[in-house]
């Protein structure tokens, strides 16, 4: 029997189809399939997440999807821990490991290994955010010249979450994110280990999927499921507080504005995303596949893949 050595990773922005051809691919080649979305992680969420549905995952395994509560703050370094730890599974059991996410920090984390930066514990980052709100952003930027001028010098003086960023990180280490940037990055894999699938529709396509999207999320109850959610009473800066939708519809249930501008602000902000997501990967993910459409059952394109996947795993 084969063993699964190579490691499938299907990357593009929201809405571009590679959940779909992940449990296409996950069927044709014995596949796991492992997330790598920072949103799908919460199990709060899991309509404005766009995760699979029930039904779907009844098709072949999937891990790491709603794993957390929407109280605790996810990061990359956890991920990359959890999804090495499937990755390591499936191989054990002859199976394909296929990570499949927009998040590109998760997927280059996984290529080239993550940042040894530490994880900023919940109480410094309310101390920074309680000092930003007290003296201002110029203050801040002022006492980071001081401490990591070699960071204060690349920064605008007016990008926020940078600047505070760098200050907690500061705060947390007593070390400059300029020393920890100094690090090099290091990785369990090696680059032939991975078979990389980007799903790469043109912007109009997407424009018009995103849009009908939202829609059938509202119909299947995107609201309720932000109602539950904000009736937490969770910080605003807590991730899955974050998420695409959420702070839109919060600001309806709020009496802030009407029904329909909620929906229409979160499907621009849905749209920047992608683009933002979209800019990313076409500029840091080198893909062995490119697919010039949104997916939908091709099945030239996944023979192609399955060809690749097999020549490359003998």
């Amino acid at each position: 029997m084969q063993t699964a050595q190579q490691i499938i990773i299907i990357a593009g922005p929201t809405a571009s189809g590679k959940s779909n051809l992940a449990l296409t691919l996950a069927r044709e080649l014995n596949g796991v399939i492992i997330n790598a979305d920072s949103m799908q992680v919460y199990k709060d969420i899991p309509i404005l997440s766009a995760a699979p549905a029930s039904e779907e995952m009844t098709h072949a395994p999937h891990k790491l999807y709603g794993i957390y509560d929407a109280s605790y703050r996810g990061n990359v370094v956890e991920w990359l821990t959890l999804c090495k730890q499937e990755i390591a599974l499936a191989r054990e059991q002859n199976k394909t490991p296929i990570v499949i996410g927009g998040t590109g920090l998760y997927i280059e984390a996984l290529i080239n290994g993550a940042s040894p930066i530490p994880e900023t514990p919940e109480e410094i980052r309310e101390k920074i955010s309680q000092i930003l709100l007290e003296k201002g952003l110029d203050y801040l930027y002022e006492e980071l010249t001081k401490v990591d001028p070699a960071t204060a010098a690349r920064l605008p003086a007016g990008d926020t979450t940078r600047i505070r960023r760098a200050l907690e990180v500061y705060e947390h280490t007593k070390k400059p994110l300029s020393y920890w940037h100094t690090i090099p990055l290091t990785s369990e894999f090696a680059s032939t280990d991975f078979l990389t699938i980007y799903v790469a529709p043109p912007r109009e396509l997407l424009d018009v999927r995103l849009r009908l999207r939202f829609d059938k999320m509202m119909k299947n109850g995107a609201l309720e499921e932000a109602e539950r959610l904000i009736a937490r009473n969770l910080p605003d800066t807590l991730p899955a507080m974050r998420a695409l939708g959420v702070p839109e519809l919060k600001a309806f249930i709020n009496g802030q504005c009407l029904l329909n501008t909620a929906i229409e602000q979160a499907k621009l902000r849905t749209r920047q995303y992608a683009k933002r997501q979209s800019t990313w990967f076409n500029n840091r993910f080198d893909a062995d596949f490119k697919y010039d459409a949104c997916f939908d059952e091709d099945k030239n394109f996944v023979d192609d893949i399955k060809k690749a996947y097999k020549t490359l795993a003998k």
